[in-house]
């Protein structure tokens, strides 16, 4: 299996809850619509922007299988949901996953061995589990910060791009020098390369990345849609709007994913900025201003860099 048109934008989906703190589906299908209306190339659901440690395994595989259906097949999905600690419940939710009708399951990188451990554990213990997951299941792969950042070394890599069984790697090394390495160790192999970083992405689309995977696309990702569909085209254009997305970017060191939630309120798609991750009740007027600020920008930019007129 492979993920068609694997260019592009995608953005890992935040969760959106009602005041009792359950998933509000209806809101949830307010922001599949958005992200499709914003010309994004796929959705990656059930990840770390989605509280996915927060979520039972039945709400993981639930929001999944509601993103595909809501989808239904405009854009391509992708789901996550791999928590667990002990390897046979790890085959249980990957498999469950699988079964939502997610185009891949997406493996975080920190969970087939300890900090502490090498990179032999870790390639022991993800062949153990590539043994134990239906054969015909496309795989990725995400350098998930929580609950500890392991960034996947060239022989991690290497394994993983032998096997021909990862398609996509969320890659969070935030550092052109690493990921043009990777970008050589990866060659030829079906594993694309979705740099979550902003302040780099640029110049990593003039090395051959495949798109972009990060959280400012819960805030405006037809600026990033524009971005990567038009840098070769309009290359000074592009840098301006480089620029002011990176500035912008900022934005993620504030109470995230509380911000984002408050943002989609302001799209119409939210009716509060309720987390499980983070607690809402700190995130304070000074953050509000801040985004209000960004969203009023992200609507200039807009107009100026139209996704829809790539």
């Amino acid at each position: 299996m492979k993920i068609n048109n694997p260019y592009g934008v995608w953005p890992t989906m935040i969760t959106l809850y009602n005041e009792s703190g359950e998933i509000d589906y209806e809101a949830m299908g307010r922001l599949v619509e958005w992200f499709i209306h914003n010309k994004v190339d796929g959705l990656f659901a059930v990840c770390q922007s989605s509280e996915m440690f927060f979520l039972s395994l039945e709400e993981r595989v639930k929001l999944a299988s509601f993103v595909v259906e809501k989808a239904a097949g405009r854009v391509p999905v992708i789901a996550s949901g791999h928590t667990a600690d002990a390897m046979e419940d790890q085959v249980k939710e990957l498999t469950a996953m699988s079964e939502t009708g997610a185009e891949a399951v997406i493996l975080i990188s920190n969970r087939m061995a300890n900090q502490d451990e090498s990179d032999d554990v870790w390639i022991a213990n993800a062949q153990k589990l590539l043994e134990q997951l239906p054969a015909h299941v496309a795989l990725g792969i995400y350098e998930c910060p929580y609950p500890y950042k392991r960034l996947l070394t060239p022989a991690t890599l290497k394994w993983c791009a032998d096997t021909g069984r990862f398609f996509f790697l969320k890659d969070t090394c935030c550092d052109t020098a690493t990921i043009k390495e990777r970008l050589e160790v990866i060659k030829g192999s079906p594993l694309k390369l979705y740099n979550a970083n902003t302040a780099t992405l640029l110049e990593t689309l003039k090395l051959g990345i495949d798109g972009y995977s990060g959280v400012m696309a819960n805030f405006h990702p037809d600026l990033y849609v524009w971005l990567l569909n038009n840098w070769e085209k309009q290359p000074e254009e592009a840098e301006r709007l480089m620029n002011m997305l990176g500035v912008a970017s900022f934005i993620e060191r504030q109470l995230y994913p509380v911000n984002a939630k408050y943002y989609q309120m302001k799209e119409g798609n939210s009716s509060n900025y309720r987390s499980r991750a983070r607690n809402h009740d700190e995130f304070t007027a000074t953050n509000k201003a801040e985004i209000d600020q960004l969203y009023r920008l992200s609507k200039e930019l807009s107009k100026q860099f139209p996704a829809a007129a790539e």
